[in-house]
């Protein structure tokens, strides 16, 4: 595993399409502000600041998660947080990027 995969930025778009056939739910972690500006038609909204609380909602799913914010910085973080907690997680980097691969 390289540096980039161990912080959620490697191969994304072989990834994603692999989270997405999983069944994946796409987690937005940018305040409810942002989100309210532009998202991904079905994704849910739980800022970063909100993960670590919401931990066992997530896991109710039984469902691997795609984590993107802005840029791919906050979800890059999202995505340690829940893979720490045994979520199947990846970072899908920024919404607009990751909009374009679904």
């Amino acid at each position: 595993m390289g540096l980039l995969d161990f912080l959620g930025l490697g191969n994304k778009s072989e990834s994603i399409q692999e989270f997405i056939e999983k069944g994946a739910v796409i987690i937005d972690v940018r305040s409810p502000g942002e989100f309210a500006g532009g998202h991904i038609k079905g994704s849910k909204n739980i800022p970063l600041s909100e993960i670590g609380t919401k931990i066992n909602e997530i896991k109710k799913q039984n469902k691997p998660v795609i984590a993107c914010c802005a840029s791919g910085m906050r979800s890059s973080q999202a995505t340690s947080i829940l893979k720490q907690n045994g979520i199947d997680a990846i970072n899908g980097g920024g919404w607009q990027s990751l909009q374009s691969k679904l």
